[in-house]
């Protein structure tokens, strides 16, 4: 029974690789919220306990714990990678012993120029194709990667009180992963999930997030969205 309860845990926990950032823990905000279990993964194991603690006073309560990356990934099967693109490829490579058969690893990077101290309003060429292919091709085998949020404000996401009404945008090429990735998006209030295709549109997505920064600074706004018309109900 024991064992038991331990698989169907990890079915339900995200593993969130990067949750001490600002789009990690926006997430863990707002899963938390909604009774999604939560582990904050961190090289560092107590920055993520205290990124776990701050998630729980920021949302009121919920299932939060922190703990080093490799740790955090193994006890769930949905990860969410939301790390800058420059380290990307290193913390691929630092999971993929933890990375179990079936995980659904949401790839949430952007490879921004400013990576590499370019600006933040373009985009850097990826070889791949976007940095979710790069992921595809790094994971190991039964791992199935979907390219998502990375259109949400970090900001909007961390204070509850603000009231979302948008689209995340999602590509990958399996339609029951990605409908998986879509019911935890419809957990967070005002995110409506849109399936852009496969994951060869990722390359079209995480443009969209240089896009939306321009926008920001050009309309001197702090956070903008994307939303999609014309869909049926």
């Amino acid at each position: 029974m024991a064992r038991r309860e331990q698989i169907a845990q990890s079915k339900q926990t995200v593993a969130i690789i990067g949750g001490t950032g600002a789009l990690g823990f926006g997430l863990a905000v707002r899963w938390a919220i909604a009774g999604v279990p939560i582990v904050i993964g961190s090289r560092d194991p107590e920055r993520a306990a205290e990124a776990a603690e701050r998630v729980v006073e920021r949302a009121g309560g919920g299932q939060v714990s922190g703990l080093q990356n490799e740790e955090a990934a193994a006890k769930a099967s949905t990860v969410l990678l939301s790390v800058p693109f420059r380290v990307q490829a290193e913390n691929l490579n630092n999971l993929r012993y933890a990375l179990q058969p079936q995980t659904t690893l949401i790839d949430a990077t952007v490879p921004l120029a400013a990576a590499v101290g370019g600006r933040a309003t373009r985009t850097l060429a990826v070889w791949q194709g976007s940095a979710a292919q790069q992921a595809a091709g790094m994971v190991p085998r039964g791992v199935t990667v979907v390219s998502a949020f990375h259109t949400v404000s970090a900001a909007a996401l961390a204070a509850p009180s603000h009231e979302l009404d948008e689209d995340v945008l999602i590509a990958g090429d399996d339609r029951k992963t990605k409908d998986h990735v879509a019911d935890l998006v419809r957990r967070i209030p005002g995110l409506r999930p849109v399936d852009c295709g496969d994951l060869e549109m990722a390359r079209i997505l995480e443009q969209e997030t240089a896009l939306l920064i321009s926008i920001n600074a050009r309309h001197k706004i702090k956070h903008s969205g994307i939303r999609i018309t014309g869909l049926p109900d």
